[in-house]
């Protein structure tokens, strides 16, 4: 299910907390300082390459330092959670996100790949505490694919980064930290 205009949080449900908890909290997009590492699949690499281009541009608008960008290509998505343990466990970035793509084919491989990366990703997150997003698609057709790797905002890879810088500005607020 795509999000759709019934599925979004209203303009101002955020603002309109703070005279009912003590606190709300979110991240921004402020990139500036931050490092952050790029998982990218091999397989299907016409998409992933696309998903880093989108997510190269996201990262500039951010306010990321080119020098503070880092990429890895793993052979495949099911690859990707052992390339984002790799850089959270060296503690090299303080995120990653991971892009790739996994297109359902005539057997069931595309659900054993799709869901197995996921869960990977998830835990590698969990286990370490540096925010590992999960930036690979998983679509029926090739053209789905491409529709959501294109160009500009609504590309993927971009969201993918956007969302980690957001992650770790959130984790960095005054409430999390000990």
């Amino acid at each position: 299910m795509a999000s759709s205009e019934k599925t979004e949080l209203p303009p101002g449900a955020l603002e309109g907390l703070s005279g009912r908890v003590g606190a709300s909290l979110r991240g921004d997009h402020d990139g500036r300082g931050l490092r952050i590492g790029l998982a990218c699949g091999l397989f299907n690499g016409a998409i992933s390459w696309r998903l880093l281009e989108g997510a190269l541009a996201g990262l500039a608008d951010a306010g990321v330092d080119r020098a503070d960008i880092v990429v890895a290509w793993a052979p495949g998505a099911f690859e990707l959670p052992m390339v984002a343990r790799a850089f959270a466990a060296a503690r090299s970035v303080d995120a990653v996100a991971c892009l790739g793509a996994v297109i359902r084919g005539e057997t069931g491989h595309y659900d054993f790949v799709a869901g197995e990366c996921a869960s990977g990703i998830q835990s590698v997150q969990l286990e370490t505490g540096v925010p590992v997003v999960f930036g690979v698609l998983t679509t029926d057709t090739v053209d789905q694919a491409l529709a959501r790797s294109g160009s500009g905002e609504t590309n993927k890879g971009r969201e993918s980064v956007l969302v980690a810088v957001e992650m770790v500005r959130l984790l960095r607020s005054a409430p999390f930290q000990s």
